[in-house]
Order: structure tokens, then sequence, then C-alpha cells
């Protein structure tokens, strides 16, 4: 899982919309909260990330931390971190998140994602 975070911060800084959301499960049932409300759907989910990948965009670094796993069952995990975006030395924004995991055939996709910024 661990792995897969760190591709996902890697598609993320290279600026590939389409790699970083091929985590998510593509269904109308997949949840997003963003602090606010829950939304659900990979497409409202692309709607979130899109303006950040769109041309002249500007998108700071990001990394992962405090990453842990705790296995639900044999097809699904409880994922909790912290996202740090970096700009420089600069952080711009963090906070912790949660998802929830399945293993598919095609791999672990999300199934549900929980982020929350920190105070600033």
């Amino acid at each position: 899982m661990t792995a897969q975070l760190e591709r996902a911060a890697a598609d993320w800084n290279r600026g590939d919309l389409d790699s970083f959301l091929s985590d998510y499960a593509a269904e109308s049932t997949t949840t997003y909260v963003d602090g606010r409300r829950a939304r659900a759907g990979i497409d409202f989910i692309r709607g979130v990330y899109a303006p950040r990948f769109s041309p002249g965009a500007h998108r700071d670094s990001l990394h992962f931390e405090e990453v842990k796993v705790r296995r639900l069952s044999r097809t699904l995990t409880l994922v909790t971190a912290r996202f740090i975006l970096q700009r420089s030395s600069t952080i711009s924004a963090s906070g912790p998140f949660t998802l929830v995991m399945e293993q598919r055939p095609e791999g672990w996709k999300i199934l549900h994602d929980h982020s929350s910024s920190d105070p600033r």
C-alpha cells in the first residue's frame, strides 16, 4: 500500500491526472469527503482534481507521511496518513486522510476518501 501511495504522489508530481485517479474505483458509488460534505462518483472526484492539472496550473509537490494500513478483511483495508503539499521548502497545504480500499483483480482501489486540511 505504501508503494501505491508513493506511485500516486509521483503521478501527481508528474501532472498525470489519469494515472493519479486510477487508484479510485471508477464507479458512481465511490465517495469523497472534503471536510464539508460527502459526494459520490468518479466524475465528481475528477472535477475536484482537474483544475490542478490544467495547462499552466501550479501544482505543489505531494508526498505522504504517517501512513498506517489496517486490514479489515481479506479484501478491504483502512489507510490513514497525512498528505503534504510543498512549494520549495514551504508547506502550502497538509492534512489527514482516510481511505477505504478494496482489493480487486486489477489491484487495490479506493472506495472512500475522506481528506481534511489542517487549519491555516
